[in-house]
């Protein structure tokens, strides 16, 4: 039981000593570490700064060098009478940069002034004053009331008979009649006045001649336009030698005569065939022609 003791102290012992003689040296090699990089750290800092230092002097050194060779080369290429131009100019461009100066003040207290003038205006103007925009809405209605007040309502022409005479066929627009010429039922967009050849034929209403034509089917043709978009047809002439064309015309006016040259009514004796249209669309002109 001893000797196991004794051994177990020994055991114990040599374990303490080696435990004690590794963290001896963990120590020493942290202790030794810790140094080394204090004194890296120092050196490295102090190579640092010298290099900064280094640096800033040479670039010092070197804009000087720079800034003088400029200035001298610059001054040794300068000629007596390019010195004279640059005091000449710098002279001008002073006595012109006062003279703005001067003009900008005069404005800025003109500018004020003016301010202040309007302020006391827009202060005193009076309250019952009409805006513009209601003068303006008030002038336009008095003048649209005004142009509507004075402008006259168009008039409807009044027509009278071109000839006197039977009327031997009939506005048919709506219904068909019987041709004899044509020996067939067709429509008939006018009125026929008997009347003997060579009679006088008289515009129905005041106008203009439109037009003198040959229409291939009613002949010897005169068309005169009218206001309110009225128009008068007067075919189956004989002549139109009392008009041209273009030619403005009083109701009751000799126009031409009476003839038989309508091809469609060349069986009919002797007659007028008279339209009247509103918009190019064919009435009867029973319903308008006085009586």
């Amino acid at each position: 039981m001893r000797r196991d003791a004794r051994k177990n102290n020994i055991n114990n012992n040599e374990m303490d000593s080696k435990f004690i003689k590794y963290a001896s040296i963990g120590v020493a090699i942290l202790a030794i570490i810790l140094i080394s990089m204090i004194i890296y750290s120092r050196s490295l800092n102090s190579e640092t700064k010298q290099g900064t230092l280094s640096s800033k002097d040479l670039t010092n050194i070197v804009n000087k060098t720079t800034e003088s060779t400029e200035s001298a080369s610059t001054e040794m290429g300068k000629s007596v009478n390019e010195s004279k131009n640059e005091l000449t100019n710098e002279t001008t461009t002073n006595s012109t940069t006062n003279e703005t100066s001067t003009n900008t003040s005069s404005n800025t207290t003109n500018t004020s002034s003016t301010n202040k003038i309007l302020t006391t205006a827009s202060t005193t103007k009076p309250s019952n004053t009409t805006t513009p925009s209601n003068t303006s809405q008030t002038n336009n209605t008095n003048t649209s009331q005004t142009q509507n007040e004075t402008k006259p309502t168009p008039k409807e022409p009044t027509f009278i008979k071109p000839v006197e005479g039977e009327i031997v066929k009939d506005f048919a627009k709506d219904n068909l009649i019987f041709s004899e010429t044509l020996q067939e039922w067709t429509v008939h967009t006018g009125i026929d006045i008997k009347a003997d050849k060579t009679t006088v034929v008289k515009a129905s209403e005041a106008g203009t001649i439109k037009s003198i034509k040959n229409d291939p089917r009613y002949g010897l043709t005169i068309v005169i336009e009218h206001e309110n978009g009225y128009q008068t047809i007067y075919s189956n002439l004989l002549t139109s030698e009392f008009v041209v064309e273009g030619e403005k015309v009083e109701q009751g006016q000799s126009i031409g005569t009476v003839g038989n040259t309508a091809a469609f009514e060349i069986a009919d004796e002797p007659h007028l065939h008279f339209e009247i249209l509103k918009e190019s669309i064919q009435q009867d002109p029973n319903i308008y022609i006085k009586q």
